[in-house]
């Protein structure tokens, strides 16, 4: 074998490896569940709501991470809103910090903060949109556990609390609203390449 076979093969090699330690750093997540308004919209009372999230995760140092993603949530409605019966949808983008940590080999929490970037849709009942407010700033934390179920899956059970402000038209009136909610939801986080709690606690 040429010497330039070797070089080319000892690249291939070192690239494939650098390859594999990145995709660890990388991590996939799916959350759903119910979420409970902590405040009226506008002057109406919103029921309990259900939505589900996406969320791709990257490690910058041992425990800290970067996430961002897209959720979806769905809220009725007590009573009539802006004169009509409309659900109220949620939709937006969602990026952040989270802090991750083992407290025991089959055992860890995590904490997580950051900004959405989410719109709210009025909806009448043939799931045509009324109202949409256009993409608003807000922010959101959260916390959980982590219950590691194989080598590259995690159950991350948890809480968070968002709000945002907006301001719907409706029948050429703009009404300002405030959508505030905690989401109570069960996810399962996918880890490139496997990541065990015990070798985050340098075992």
């Amino acid at each position: 074998m040429t010497r330039f076979r070797v070089i080319t093969l000892a690249g291939i090699l070192l690239m494939g490896a650098s390859g594999v330690q990145a995709q660890s750093r990388f991590s996939l997540e799916f959350r759903g569940g119910p979420a409970f308004a902590t405040a009226d919209l506008d002057e109406t009372a919103l029921r309990t709501g259900v939505g589900f999230e996406f969320l791709a995760g990257f490690r910058l140092q041992e425990h800290l991470g970067a996430y961002a993603g897209w959720d979806w949530h769905r809220f009725p409605t007590d009573e009539p809103f802006a004169g009509g019966d409309f659900d109220i949808e949620d939709t937006g983008y969602a990026f952040g910090l989270q802090f991750r940590h083992p407290f025991t080999d089959v055992f860890g929490g995590f904490v997580r903060a950051g900004s959405v970037y989410n719109h709210i849709e009025l909806e009448n009942e043939a799931g045509d949109i009324i109202a949409d407010s256009g993409h608003e700033l807000g922010w959101e934390a959260g916390g959980g556990l982590l219950f590691p179920v194989g080598r590259n899956f995690v159950l991350t059970p948890g809480i968070r609390y968002r709000t945002y402000s907006a301001t719907l038209e409706v029948n050429d009136v703009k009404i300002p609203v405030d959508l505030s909610y905690l989401a109570a939801e069960i996810g399962i986080t996918w880890t490139f390449g496997g990541r065990t709690l015990s070798a985050a606690r340098g075992r």
